[in-house]
């Protein structure tokens, strides 16, 4: 057992990091946050430096970690291919083609649509219905606080295509629409907490036409394919949360390093430092180890749900300490940015309640199931 990166991803991780700090500057990490702009050239460069893409999921992950580590609203916003991991799972060749070789290339922008103005952590809930036409779909519905939705070129959509049966989940589907359809509206949202530099978008959909070749996997499955992804992105929302935590530990421990050069001054701080970088350390590796079982196809969405829930946590308590630790500079700074960054992660790609109970339901399907293997044997 082997708890060091290789060397490959260590040359990764320090690429990530020299391009984060040359080109994500404070004060460009400022401009972004205050007007909530989606960071299009420095997207394009970091495409141009290789530094995005799953062809290797490891670098992407401590790319992002690294990149979530100088900031997290232009971070996320430059490695988000959100969305890909459905298509490569459960797509055909030709959706495979026609769309993710210019979304891996930097050409175009996807995102993913699941959540609805009454339907967040309630997936089955969702409204949006789907009807078949011949050989097409019509779409009408609305969704909410989508990634990317403003500026996207295709979005992965979940909707109904069928009444539940006696399970809600049962009866929706998923569909690739791209974005220049007819019936489409999109509005920015703004005032968001954090991730400011992120795009979002509230999304509605009125008579909106798509190819029945667009649907991804079989029709009814929708449910089971979300989930899965969400196995994925829960784990790379884990390691942004890592990122904004290291992040602001760094700055905390420079500010007491400068401010408090005589030990018995800093004393006291330092085992608040200690505290900080403890957790921080066993975010990381409760992330990595559910990323090691993700990467070798057989996640475990219990650890998933550790990780990221563990994560956000770990991100709010560092960047409150943090800004204790620095405070009126902090309040002003940069570190007030990394606390609103951090407050997102408890709440997007399903909060810290709905975590703790995929959980717990996983820990007693589990125990159930040695239960029952006992009494066959």
């Amino acid at each position: 057992m082997d708890f060091d990166l290789p060397e490959d991803l260590l040359e990764v991780r320090r690429k990530a990091r020299e391009f984060a700090v040359r080109e994500i500057t404070p004060a460009l990490a400022r401009k972004y946050d205050a007007e909530e702009r989606y960071p299009v050239e420095l997207r394009k460069k970091a495409f141009a430096a290789g530094l995005l893409g799953y062809s290797n999921p490891w670098a992407m992950l401590v790319t992002q970690e690294e990149l979530c580590r100088v900031d997290a609203g232009t971070g996320i916003a430059l490695s988000s291919l959100f969305g890909t991991e459905m298509i490569m799972l459960f797509g055909t060749e030709e959706q495979k083609e026609k769309y993710l070789t210019p979304v891996n290339r930097g050409e175009a922008v996807l995102g993913l649509a699941v959540t609805e103005p009454s339907a967040g952590s309630d997936v089955a809930g969702i409204k949006t219905r789907a009807t078949r036409s011949g050989d097409k779909y019509i779409i009408n519905g609305s969704k909410m606080f989508i990634t990317d939705g403003q500026i996207a070129d295709f979005i992965i959509m979940l909707t109904r295509t069928s009444p539940p049966g006696q399970k809600r989940h049962h009866g929706l589907s998923v569909f690739i629409v791209e974005m220049n359809s007819k019936g489409i509206s999109r509005s920015h949202l703004t005032g968001k907490l954090g991730v400011r530099a992120t795009n979002t978008a509230e999304i509605v959909l009125d008579n909106v036409e798509v190819p029945a070749k667009n649907m991804i996997g079989e029709e009814g499955r929708g449910f089971y394919y979300v989930m899965s992804f969400f196995n994925i992105s829960r784990v790379y929302v884990a390691i942004q949360a890592v990122g904004i935590a290291q992040g602001a530990f760094d700055r905390a421990l420079e500010f007491v390093e400068n401010s408090y050069p005589e030990r018995s001054e800093r004393e006291q701080l330092l085992m608040t430092i200690g505290e900080m970088a403890t957790r921080i350390e066993a975010a990381r590796l409760l992330t990595y180890k559910a990323a090691s079982r993700l990467f070798q196809f057989n996640p475990d969405p219990k650890l998933t749900s550790m990780a990221k829930a563990y994560a956000a946590e770990t991100a709010v308590f560092v960047t409150e300490k943090a800004l204790e630790l620095t405070g009126v500079g902090g309040l002003v700074g940069d570190l007030q940015r990394f606390f609103r960054d951090a407050k997102i992660m408890e709440i997007w790609e399903g909060t810290s309640e709905m975590e703790r109970l995929i959980i717990a339901r996983t820990i007693r399907k589990e125990r159930r199931k040695t239960k029952e293997e006992k009494v066959v044997t």
